[in-house]
């Protein structure tokens, strides 16, 4: 199954995987609710994000790069926005996930403060009510300590379970920030003042 996922992908002379995004302008690789803000701040358009993001996931710890095809090729001050801009957003997205990170991190543990003083209060209360106590009180005692074992659970989920997939986005978002970028066709060579030619 991997073989044939990987085969989908066209390698490049160094064997990395190109994914490929094609776009008639270079205004399509943007979200249109931003259009005012210079490109290093605009948002990338939306499936445009998923598609590179279910991608990255599909190629796993394949190396690889982004090949944008443009019907109009921009200059090359465009093609380093483009560069730029891939580059922040992603960026912007790694930042956003370790923030959710820390917010479940610090939930986790108000949680389980929480849950220990529910826990100690449990047994505080049994031991004063002892063996001969009523129904209601009961229930109660046995209230405090199921109120307890599910605070402290809920805390146990999230550091042993619940922030694992957002590490891994947070690595997949990292990796889209770094990828290099080529585009197709590429522009023309510029002559410098020494008559060598720079490319983007």
């Amino acid at each position: 199954m991997k073989k044939a996922v990987l085969d989908r992908y066209e390698r490049d002379p160094e064997g990395r995987l190109v994914i490929d995004i094609a776009a008639p302008r270079l205004e399509d690789l943007y979200s249109d609710f931003d259009r005012n803000a210079p490109y290093i701040r605009r948002d990338l358009d939306p499936s445009l994000v998923d598609y590179l993001i279910d991608c990255v996931r599909e190629l796993a710890r394949e190396p690889f790069l982004l090949r944008f095809s443009l019907s109009q090729p921009p200059d090359e001050s465009r093609l380093l926005r483009i560069r730029r801009s891939v580059n922040s957003y992603f960026l912007y997205l790694t930042e956003t996930e370790k923030n959710r990170v820390m917010e479940m991190f610090r939930r986790a543990a108000i949680l389980f403060g929480i849950g220990l003083a529910i826990l100690f209060t449990s047994v505080s209360v049994n031991q004063w009510l002892g063996e001969d106590r009523s129904v209601v009180a009961n229930v109660f005692a046995e209230g405090l300590t199921v109120a307890a074992w599910v605070s402290l659970w809920e805390a146990l989920a999230v550091f042993l379970i619940e922030w694992f997939p957002h590490r891994k986005n947070i690595i997949l978002y990292r990796r889209l920030a770094d990828a290099r970028l080529i585009f197709n066709p590429e522009p023309p060579a510029r002559p410098d003042r020494t008559g060598n030619t720079n490319l983007p």
